[in-house]
């Protein structure tokens, strides 16, 4: 019996920051020495995660606090002239205010297990994008709350916890292969993977392309 649906939140919720992800890398494309902007966005990538994968526990660093880093390497390492502070400042923009997928509140509303959220993001920015769009959920569950990033278990753990839930009760809802599904599953939580775009589902891996598909799929698992 599924007693919660546990939620990711950016990318799944409300949309990623890709689009302002572009709008910096072609800036540093701009003022630096990289003819290739794609180059640029999978470096900064890089060194994100990176940052992420070591920021737990004693270490743990947030998620504002890792990206101005980056940034910050990323500006060095192709010699551009560009405003760490100020690039990062649209970021931090978007994540307190970013769009909302049309389905969120309608599977929101229509779920008759209790919702959580479960982010790999600062509670201030998760707070302010809920307060938004007028969001509510029975629990906000966060990296910093958890001191760890998923795919890390500290983050699914602290939920299943202050929940009170079995793992084999909750199923996990997220649009990354890697931190959703990967997290979730490594310790026995059920998982959906938001697939938006189309991509090609890999062996073994419960899809659904939008959240009102993932609500039919929750009744039969």
């Amino acid at each position: 019996m599924t007693k919660a649906v546990f939620l990711d939140f950016y990318g799944t919720v409300v949309h990623e920051d890709g689009e302002i992800i572009q709008k910096i890398t072609q800036i540093i494309h701009e003022t630096g020495d990289m003819e290739e902007p794609k180059r640029i966005g999978a470096f900064w990538w890089k060194e994100f995660q990176e940052m992420c994968d070591k920021a737990y526990g004693d270490a743990f660093e947030t998620q504002r606090m890792l990206e101005e880093r980056s940034l910050r390497n990323t500006i060095l390492w192709f010699h551009s002239s560009a405003d760490a502070e100020e690039l990062s400042a649209q970021m931090f923009a978007h994540w307190q205010e970013p769009p909302i997928f049309q389905d969120t509140k309608e599977f929101i509303e229509q779920c008759s297990i209790p919702v959580y959220f479960v982010s790999n993001t600062d509670n201030e920015d998760i707070e302010s994008a809920m307060r938004l769009h007028g969001l509510t959920a029975a629990g906000v569950f966060t990296s910093e709350d958890a001191r760890s990033y998923k795919p890390r278990k500290e983050l699914f753990e602290r939920a299943l916890n202050t929940v009170g839930v079995r793992p084999e009760e909750v199923v996990h809802i997220g649009d990354s292969l890697s931190c959703d599904v990967k997290g979730a599953s490594q310790l026995g939580i059920r998982t959906i993977w938001l697939n938006r775009d189309g991509k090609e589902v890999p062996e073994g891996v419960r899809a659904a392309g939008s959240l009102t598909e993932a609500l039919e799929i929750i009744q039969t698992v």
